[in-house]
């Protein structure tokens, strides 16, 4: 006898997920996409291009994306003037793969 076949019900939300992506790291302290991931669940890869997007459209709004830049746990190099938001594959220095991921938060835009 068959399995009569469950429908899939996504998960309700409360806004779209660019909207809940904000609000998680504005929040939280420092997050990575791994972990905003699992909050909205949603696939890591498609965090980083929610990202891109969020830093864009922040400057309108008076909040900022603070990025702590992905570092090398070998050598300690810092990925600082790296422009993509993913996680490096290798560092440059010493070569190894094991790679701190980088970490994401909104705050207010200081004005001065």
């Amino acid at each position: 006898m068959k399995k009569a076949k469950e429908s899939f019900v996504p998960p309700e939300r409360k806004g779209t997920i660019r909207q809940e992506i904000i609000t998680l790291l504005e929040e939280s302290q420092f997050l990575t996409a791994k972990d905003v991931s699992a909050e909205v669940r949603i696939p890591e890869k498609e965090v980083y291009g929610h990202l891109e997007h969020i830093q864009k459209s922040l400057g309108k709004t008076g909040h900022h994306l603070n990025i702590k830049p992905a570092e090398c746990l070998k050598c300690g190099f810092i990925f600082s003037k790296r422009d993509r938001l993913k996680t490096p594959g290798r560092c440059p220095v010493c070569h190894e793969e094991h790679i701190q991921e980088p970490l994401f938060s909104i705050t207010a835009s200081q004005q001065y």
